[in-house]
């Protein structure tokens, strides 16, 4: 794990340009900038070989590998330029060492794409946020860094950039155009809209390459059209529109393809993957071999190209371009008439015309295109001849009818193409009327030579011509521009100007194109023999043209007699004349083009105007169509920034893997890269601003580290001294540092790299504490942010508490306001708050036990409930109370309660004696006499208590007991009764109401009874008590004041006195009453 991580970490460390300096001698240079043999191509290879074979940077990500096709970039920048040697085989060697590791290599703002031909993971969206808006040379070379940097470039200054795309059939342009569009696609701003556009974008790439590729003899999707693609841009840097310009489609492959190769991949397409139907409508089979434009290069099968797929595909982007369905129906219908034109037949009728075979082709034609049968018929067998004022028909002869069938078909398929493309655009526009930036990328032929090189070959061969100078005259001007404006002297470069090649094709009226439009257009039989001998005449003298005729005897015997040869920028071409006038005149007969003015086919309308018919002018040729719209674009790319993409194809056989050292040699050669480097290596291999350069190598001087706080420029010049930099490697300009020799930029990279080790440690402390402060800052923000935020939540209770507060008054002020007032909204929560308030008191305050009389005052308007309650509460207290008593206890209450209905309120005392239970008997049967038992045997002993009996006469004091039974109360003596008293003859009882203990029994006057007996009790409430409830007369008790009377005998009364002392006596006073005297007791 921990090798892994080391692993990770040196990767990370060598993403940037100087950091991928430490392995060079492993891994070459990822920019040619730092060769020392900047004009060897062998240096140049060596360097390529290296890389591709050590795979730098992506070791890693081989694993997961998911793109089906991906271009190894060499990305040629503005370092390319370190090459010191002489040797042209250098340069092949440094891009072999690319092709085997990383794969990219910077030469200025130019990419050098080599195909590797398996699936490489360089392109995932991944990839695609590393680069996004990192500076240029700060990773590794990649397509995204082109299309980063032009696109940051263009939304900062606010100007249009585009992107040249260029290289052999098979080295991979239209993958490198497809990867630039999907990285604006992911990485630029968008909204829905913009998605729209986007996808519309990306989508018009597979129905352009099923309409313009093909499958060739070096590469199975070969783009057989040139194509510039302005995306336009908002201020915003969202992608809103775009526009496509399209140049030279290859005509002549609808109606002849060489050996090998096959016609445009829409018609496989439709016949693999279109639904019974849809062919059954069209009048096709799926058997390609039945169509003669299908089969003569006798490879309509490709094991690589799956063409059902791709139909699904070009299905899906047309409706994301918005086609509708009759677009998609008249589009079909155009596709399907051009293979039924291939199968039309023709034989001689006994004149010598043609004739049409068969006539179901020419059926199928007239219902796809919307034409009358019998005309169309006549069009394709006849031509029309203007003399003066007449129109002749003349019959064609076999070949000729031929010719017009295939030139038909040409021009059909032609017009669609361009009608798509117009279709396209019209998806693509944005309405907003507002300014646009642009990037524009260009996707155009590479430089062509093959065994036979025709008409296509020479016109592609001067585009490319034009695109080289271009190169190299916008390469020069940016590079003396920033040497005028640093204050650098420039050193002019010696390099070959094509200049001289592009006026020999297209300069007016001694051109090859010009002499080739004279050709054509002059009166008279003229023949591509008679255009060579017109070269000959006047341009045989030029330096870089050669015929048979004109060459020496040994470069004869390679030039065929229909030929002529060019000495390119890139090399010789020999082209063969035979078709030049008729592809360049790409005439339709007139009567073919009035039938196809009148289709009911919506795409054919449009292609072919009526008003071609009204305008007599012969129209341009095909050559000076082609020269005027590439000095367009030439005018549209000169008024842009520039960014190239040379893409090169490894070897012919399409093996991952092998490096085809002369194969690569020649591309090098003809893409102009060794001229290239020359100019970029002709001042200085290095250059940086100050302040770049400076925030770089600051750590080796102890002056600039760890902060210069001057002029970055003299920082550098402090800095550069420090190191030991001699005054022939270095100059410096106004704002950057310039250094000549890479090896002085290579022993500063190492001395940084051996001081980075030592500083590391210190940076990782201070990066630690950094972040540590980071979070203690971030807690303490949350904190104060709580708090604040807790805070916040209390005062809005508390503002809400106090206003529930003021509320809740208001309401209670109205309510205690309308208190009095029958029940309303106004004070039904003050009474029910009152009502609740006092209940809950209530609850506290309720009587303990029946005694306590205590009771809450109610409210007023709860007086009423107050009492109900309050009576309802004593109930419930007697009644637990009740519950609780026992018999013995309910039998002394019964005899407190009769106490209190004789004494409370009568006599002193009883208060005192509330408290005091009365007891069953103050004597035990044992302490009365045996004999009185005996005597009273018949009658149950109910109470017992010592009394002291008054003599009725002398009222002497004499100690009884009194004994009460249920029906007698008994005045005893020792062993003998001394009075009996019946309950029933029991006339009464008296006491006085003093504190005293006399009581008197009346009992009737009769022989039986001796007289009422005065008795003295200590306990009289008890005694008394027991008495009238066992005589039930508890009325017949009378407290007496002052004095009363009793009955001594037979009509004589006797008087008893009551007064009160100081002390408690009884005796006889003088007048002989009884006195007694009680002392005043305390209410």
């Amino acid at each position: 794990m921990e090798e892994m991580k080391e692993e990770v970490s040196d990767n990370h460390n060598q993403l940037n340009m100087e950091g991928a300096l430490i392995a060079r001698d492993r891994v070459g240079v990822q920019d040619f900038v730092l060769l020392d043999s900047h004009t060897s191509e062998a240096a140049f290879l060596e360097n390529l070989r290296k890389r591709y074979r050590e795979n730098l940077i992506y070791v890693n990500l081989h694993a997961f590998m998911t793109s089906s096709f991906m271009a190894i970039l060499v990305l040629v920048s503005r370092r390319y330029c370190e090459l010191t040697c002489n040797c042209g085989k250098v340069t092949c060697l440094r891009l072999q060492t690319a092709y085997k590791s990383d794969q990219r290599t910077y030469i200025g703002t130019l990419l050098v794409s080599v195909n590797p031909y398996k699936e490489l993971d360089f392109y995932s969206v991944k990839q695609m946020e590393i680069y996004q808006g990192v500076n240029f040379f700060e990773l590794p070379p990649h397509i995204y860094a082109i299309a980063d940097n032009a696109y940051r470039i263009m939304c900062a200054e606010y100007n249009n950039h585009f992107i040249l795309i260029s290289g052999e059939s098979g080295a991979g342009k239209t993958e490198a155009s497809k990867k630039i569009l999907q990285y604006f696609a992911v990485t630029c701003p968008t909204t829905e809209q913009l998605q729209i556009v986007r996808d519309r974008l990306l989508l018009s790439n597979p129905v352009l390459e099923a309409f313009g590729n093909a499958k060739t003899l070096r590469n199975d999707n070969s783009s057989r059209f040139g194509k510039y693609m302005d995306i336009q841009f908002d201020f915003k840097g969202a992608p809103v529109g775009g526009h496509i310009l399209s140049y030279l489609i290859e005509k002549s492959r609808v109606v002849h393809q060489n050996n090998g190769e096959r016609n445009f991949h829409i018609f496989y397409q439709l016949l693999e993957g279109g639904e019974d139907d849809l062919l059954r409508w069209l009048g096709l089979e799926r058997n390609p071999q039945k169509y003669m434009y299908l089969i003569q290069g006798q490879c309509a099968k490709v094991s690589s190209i799956n063409d059902k797929s791709d139909w699904k595909t070009v299905n899906k982007a047309f409706s994301v371009i918005d086609f509708t369905e009759t677009d998609i129906e008249h589009l079909f219908g155009v596709i399907a008439s051009v293979l039924h034109l291939g199968n039309i037949q023709y034989e001689e009728d006994s004149n010598g015309h043609a004739i049409i075979t068969n006539s179901s082709q020419i059926k199928w034609i007239s219902k796809l295109l919307g034409v009358h049968l019998s005309i169309l018929q006549e069009a394709l067998t006849h031509k029309k001849i203007e003399a003066r004022s007449e129109e002749v028909l003349s019959p064609l002869n076999v070949d000729l009818a031929f010719c017009a069938r295939d030139a038909a078909a040409k021009a059909i398929y032609g017009r669609t193409f361009t009608w798509l493309v117009n279709k396209i655009n019209g998806s693509l526009a944005n309405k907003d009327l507002t300014r646009k930036t642009v990037i524009g990328l260009l996707d155009i032929y590479g430089f062509e030579v093959f065994d036979t090189n025709s008409f296509e070959q020479f016109c592609i061969n001067y585009c490319n011509e034009k695109l080289q100078q271009l190169l190299i005259e916008m390469t020069l001007k940016a590079e003396q521009e920033e040497y005028e404006m640093e204050g650098i002297e420039w050193e002019p470069i010696p390099y070959f100007n094509n200049k001289i090649i592009c006026d020999l094709v297209e300069e007016k009226h001694k051109g090859i194109i010009s002499i080739l439009d004279e050709e054509c257009l002059r009166p008279g039989e003229a023949t591509d023999l008679s255009f060579l001998e017109k070269l000959e005449e006047k341009v045989g003298d030029h330096a870089h043209f050669l015929t048979r005729k004109l060459a020496d005897q040994k470069t004869r015997k390679s030039i065929d007699w229909v030929d002529f040869r060019l000495l390119h920028y890139a090399g010789e071409v020999t082209y063969c004349v035979v078709g030049f006038l008729e592809k360049n005149n790409d005439l339709l007969y007139r009567n073919l083009k009035e039938v196809l003015c009148k289709s009911k086919n919506g795409i054919i309308k449009e292609s072919f105007l009526p008003s071609e018919l009204d305008n007599r002018r012969r129209p341009e040729t095909v050559a000076t169509q082609f020269k005027n719209s590439l000095a367009s674009l030439i005018e549209i790319l000169m008024s842009k920034e520039p960014s190239y993409i040379r893409c090169i194809k490894p070897n012919e056989g399409k093996e991952p893997g092998k490096f085809d050292d002369v194969l690569i040699r020649h591309q090098v050669k003809y893409l102009g890269l060794m001229e290239h480097l020359r100019v970029r290596r002709a001042g200085f291999a290095y250059r940086r601003k100050y302040e770049l350069f400076l925030q770089r190598y600051k750590s080796l001087c102890p002056a600039t580290w760890p902060h210069w706080h001057g002029p970055a420029a003299d920082g550098v010049e402090r800095l550069i001294k420090h190191i030991g930099y001699k005054p022939e490697e270095y100059k410096l300009g106004r704002t950057k540092i310039f250094i000549r020799f890479p090896r002085t930029l290579f022993a500063t990279e190492d001395a940084f790299e051996y001081s980075k080790h030592l500083l590391v440690t210190k940076i990782q402390a201070r990066y630690k504490g950094c972040l540590g402060k980071r979070v203690y800052k971030k807690q303490k923000e949350a904190a104060i942010k709580l708090e604040a935020c807790w805070r916040g939540v209390l005062a809005r209770k508390e503002a809400k508490r106090r206003m529930w507060a003021i509320e809740t008054i208001k309401r209670f002020i109205k309510g205690f306001i309308n208190r009095k007032n029958p029940l309303c909204p106004e004070n039904d929560e003050f009474i029910s708050f009152v009502q609740y308030t006092y209940l809950r008191k209530l609850r506290d305050h309720v009587p303990k036990n029946v005694l306590d009389k205590n009771w809450l005052k109610p409210p007023a308007i709860l007086e009423e409930t107050s009492e109900m309650l309050k009576k309802i509460c004593m109930r419930n207290l007697v009644r637990k109370y009740c519950q609780g008593i026992t018999a013995e206890k309910n039998a002394q209450l019964q005899q407190k309660v009769a106490a209190s209905a004789i004494f409370r309120g009568k006599k002193d005392g009883y208060l005192q004696s509330v408290s005091q239970l009365f007891a069953d008997t103050r004597l035990r049967e044992e302490d009365i006499n045996p004999k009185v038992l005996q005597l009273i045997r018949g009658e149950k002993v109910k109470y017992v208590t010592p009394v002291v009996k008054y003599d009725r006469n002398g009222f002497k004091a004499r100690e009884r007991q009194l004994v009460l039974t249920q029906s007698a109360a008994y005045v005893v003596e020792m062993a003998k009764i001394k009075q009996k008293i019946d309950y029933a003859t029991l006339k009464g009882i008296s006491t006085s109401n003093l504190s005293d203990g006399l009581f008197v029994i009346h009992v009737p006057e009769d022989n039986k009874q001796k007289g009422d007996v005065i008795l003295q009790c200590e306990h009289i409430f008890e005694t008394v008590t027991k008495l009238c409830m066992l005589a039930n007369k508890q009325n017949a008790v009378q407290v007496v004041q002052g004095s009363l009377q009793f009955h001594i005998s037979s009509g004589k009364e006797g008087m008893i006195a009551f007064t009160t002392g100081q002390e408690p006596q009884i005796y006889k006073a003088k007048n002989g009453h009884l006195t007694v005297v009680s002392t005043r007791t305390k209410s």
